[in-house]
């Protein structure tokens, strides 16, 4: 004789999804009695006020705002002529640091007093320790890098 294939936890799955079905149905009935004896549509409006506050009244329409279509921007302006500021990609610092047996160093910027490092692969002229030069920033593996550094 074969064995019923009916295991303990399909007949639990089995009582968990009719149970949902039974607390679903009776959720449906509760809001049909709530909506009779209230005679509210159901759900509630809610209006915006000018300040951006939800309110339960409508607003005033006296107080209404008329706006362009045009008069609307949508993400990033378009930029004119002489809104650009002028940006100078060299920058002027001091060699804090360098090893020139290992082929690397340290550049502190003068006008923010942020450290750079500076590989012997950006260097154009032979730098030393507290020497005076320009340089140009890029990004590297671990932040920004000094690159075409020379002396000034």
């Amino acid at each position: 004789m074969g064995r019923s294939q009916q295991t303990f936890s399909k007949s639990e799955k089995e009582k968990k999804r009719l149970k949902k079905r039974e607390d679903k149905r009776k959720k449906m009935e509760a809001r049909k009695l709530a909506k009779e004896e209230g005679g509210s549509s159901g759900i509630p409006l809610a209006y915006v006020d000018y300040n951006g506050n939800l309110t339960d009244t409508p607003p005033d329409p006296t107080m209404k705002v008329k706006v362009k279509a045009e008069n609307i921007e949508i993400g990033i302006p378009k930029k004119e002529e002489g809104d650009e500021e002028e940006f100078d990609p060299i920058r002027k610092g001091k060699v804090s640091f360098y090893d020139s047996s290992k082929g690397f160093g340290f550049i502190i910027d003068t006008e923010t007093n942020e450290k750079y490092f500076t590989h012997v692969s950006g260097i154009i002229d032979d730098i030393i320790e507290n020497d005076k030069v320009t340089f140009e920033l890029e990004k590297g593996q671990r932040g920004m890098n000094a690159v075409r550094v020379k002396k000034s």
